[in-house]
């Protein structure tokens, strides 16, 4: 990948807080390297403070809340190559810091909580990455991380998830209908009962039909619906197993294709078996997608379907910015 782009490729990654966005955008890093990818957090837009928030009686989710305006310039000003000064919401303290400098990299990632809700700036990204968390398992997710992470009590996580769902649904989940893919984790089918503490998941990977630069990941053949068990002498499987699915479908009225992984890995080099079975990885060379699942199984959701899932997408991402590049560098020459 060239150090100096003929342009510059802007990806918006959008999702609620503690969906998982931090560790796809590890997964990123680790791809691209870190010196190609400048990361936006859109955080740094509110345009009130904490504590004006909370006189107004109003949440970060609202668009009130936050600064459009200035938000467009910048990513406009950054993918046409010029720095910008950006505004620092401080997490810590709640307030808004001096602003610092940005300067323009190949790749920049615009993530948070609305890269999609302004039309301008939705115009800007040449592709759109949800992450969509079924309520039960955003509030198991968000209660271990803020208890564990941030000190809060149970009662006072739930009562935070409660306060902002309003504000979820009208400003942050309606996005997920612009997006050209939606990486979605729900509840597992495997288990007869429940699944409290969700140890096992269903992620599904949503491909949106006719976005430009970027083909389709497929199991066996595309175009077919296919349900497929893979345990066996190839992949070992403790209960309650592992399904995959594959096929066509419909979602916000618009065509897609839904790669579905249930259940979770015993051995990551297993991993290889599945991937033999996935067409249009866009993987460099043979086992690279088993290779980088297993270079950080630390990270969450490495043993199941989110982790390869994050992966395939990140491998998607490095192939539409070679296309987008190589386009360019053939215009360039061609003028």
């Amino acid at each position: 990948m060239a150090s100096s782009p003929e342009r510059i490729v802007m990806i918006g990654v959008a999702g609620d807080s503690g969906c998982g966005k931090s560790t796809f955008l590890r997964r990123l890093g680790d791809l691209f390297g870190r010196d190609l990818i400048t990361t936006i957090c859109l955080d740094d837009y509110h345009s009130l403070d904490r504590y004006q928030r909370k006189e107004k009686g109003i949440t970060a989710l609202d668009p009130r809340a936050n600064n459009f305006d200035l938000m467009y310039e910048q990513a406009k000003a950054l993918k046409n190559g010029q720095s910008v000064m950006k505004p620092i919401y401080n997490h810590e303290t709640g307030l808004i810091d001096p602003p610092e400098r940005v300067d323009p990299s190949p790749i920049i990632v615009l993530e948070g909580l609305h890269p999609m809700y302004d039309e301008r700036v939705r115009e800007l990204l040449d592709f759109k990455v949800y992450l969509d968390l079924a309520p039960e398992i955003k509030i198991a997710w968000k209660v271990k991380r803020d208890m564990a992470e941030r000190g809060h009590t149970y009662e006072d996580v739930l009562r935070s998830i409660e306060a902002r769902r309003p504000d979820f649904e009208a400003y942050v989940d309606v996005q997920k209908r612009y997006a050209d893919v939606v990486i979605e984790v729900l509840p597992t089918k495997l288990l007869p009962e429940l699944d409290p503490e969700h140890k096992v998941l269903r992620v599904r990977m949503i491909q949106r039909e006719g976005v430009r630069y970027f083909d389709h990941v497929y199991l066996f053949d595309e175009g077919s619906t296919i349900d497929w068990i893979p345990c066996g002498k190839k992949l070992t499987c403790s209960y309650p197993g592992i399904r995959l699915h594959y096929g066509p479908s419909t979602y916000f009225d618009h065509p897609v294709s839904v790669l579905e992984i249930d259940g979770t890995f015993d051995k990551l080099e297993e991993v290889i078996y599945i991937e033999n079975h996935l067409s249009n990885l866009s993987t460099r060379y043979y086992g690279e997608l088993t290779e980088l699942l297993r270079k950080h199984p630390e990270y969450p959701g490495s043993r199941n379907g989110s982790g390869l899932i994050q992966v395939i997408v990140g491998l998607k991402l490095r192939a539409l910015y070679e296309k987008i590049q190589a386009e360019a560098k053939e215009l360039a020459v061609a003028s």
